[in-house]
């Protein structure tokens, strides 16, 4: 399999190399001289409550090109929300999937880093004593952004998703500790500009953290109900502001939630990012799709390729969350974005840098 792609519509998940050895140095966000298109090696790595994420690319005349990737569903968020802390178990987690991403960083030569934490190590206790030790056993060093950096991330990386022909998006990104929500809209009078954010919103409620207050094994319709109860609540005030005037809009999604639901819409034996990433769902599609998730058990979700054992206990807490957004944002169709924080992150990098083809 070719690890080197181009990308314009997103990334292909490349395969995960061995491990190459340990960094000599400190892994730490860093300056760059300019690129030009085509040099240097870039990397963005996206630790969040749910899972562990890396892209590494170089710059190309077209957008980048992908060299190598990798992500892990490793929990870090697990417990925090009952104890306060992120634990043993989630650190050791942790640390094993970044020392992976540590090595892949080295094997790439890639200098120009940007290695973020959010949710989970924005509320835990001991996130201090968590992010030193990750410097310490794998000399990777996480910046811990805040939720509206995410949210303006988030809108970098998708905005290639938009609909060209539409006036702009409610953009939402279902997290493991929390989601954010952006309306973004296109100048009609700005041929190709970027979509200018005109209001965004965070809340402390994700994947992991809802499955945890309400259980994700065995969820009723009663329980799922009063899941979505629960975000609507969050939601409101943010949909009585900014969610009139809908004309021309859609809803675009980056998350597993999404994404799953997207596999599970195309009845896919196993989960393929080709066919999934910018994908449209019709509102009754959607629908169907979580209703068909209701009514399997959680060994019937486990065994499906496109959810599978990890993310068997989340799914439903994640799709309440968005029929949550639904019903605050009534907009006919969604389409789903296999992308987000680390596509954010290298366009950023790569335009500060002037190294950034079309995008």
């Amino acid at each position: 399999m070719n690890n080197d792609m181009r990308l314009r519509a997103g990334p292909m998940p490349c395969e995960v190399l061995q491990a190459a050895g340990a960094m000599a140095e400190p892994l730490a966000a860093s300056a760059h001289p300019a690129q030009v298109p085509g040099t240097g090696v870039y990397a963005a790595l996206d630790l969040g409550t749910n899972n562990c994420r890396l892209l590494i690319a170089c710059p190309s005349v077209d957008g980048f090109r992908v060299v190598d990737s990798f992500s892990r569903i490793i929990r870090l968020g697990e417990g925090v929300s009952a104890t306060g802390c992120i634990s043993e178990a989630a650190i050791e987690r942790a640390i094993a999937a970044l020392s992976i991403c540590r090595d892949k960083i080295h094997f790439r030569k890639a200098k120009r880093l940007r290695l973020i934490a959010t949710e989970a190590c924005r509320a835990a206790s001991n996130a201090d004593g968590f992010r030193d030790r990750v410097a310490a056993e794998t000399g990777i060093r996480l910046e811990v952004i805040d939720r509206e950096t995410e949210a303006a991330l988030a809108v970098i990386g998708c905005s290639p998703l938009l609909d060209p022909k539409g006036r702009g998006a409610i953009l939402f990104d279902i997290g493991g500790g929390s989601t954010e929500l952006v309306r973004i809209e296109r100048d009609p009078a700005e041929t190709n500009a970027d979509p200018r954010t005109k209001a965004w919103m965070s809340i402390p409620l994700g994947v992991v953290t809802l499955a945890e207050h309400f259980g994700g094994r065995d969820v009723t319709r009663d329980a799922y109900t009063r899941m979505v109860e629960e975000v609507a609540g969050y939601i409101e005030p943010f949909a009585a502001e900014h969610g009139c005037d809908l004309a021309g809009m859609h809803l675009l999604g980056t998350s597993g939630t999404v994404t799953t639901l997207a596999g599970i819409h195309l009845n896919l034996a196993r989960y393929d990012r080709r066919r999934i990433d910018g994908i449209w769902m019709e509102d009754a599609d959607i629908t169907a799709t979580v209703d068909r998730l209701l009514n399997m058990s959680y060994q019937q979700r486990a065994s499906n390729n496109c959810i599978s054992v990890d993310r068997a206990d989340l799914v439903l807490a994640g799709c309440a969350i968005l029929d949550a957004i639904r019903q605050a944002f009534p907009l006919p169709r969604l389409r789903v974005a296999d992308r987000g924080l680390r596509e954010g992150m290298l366009v950023e990098m790569m335009r500060e840098d002037g190294a950034l083809g079309v995008w």
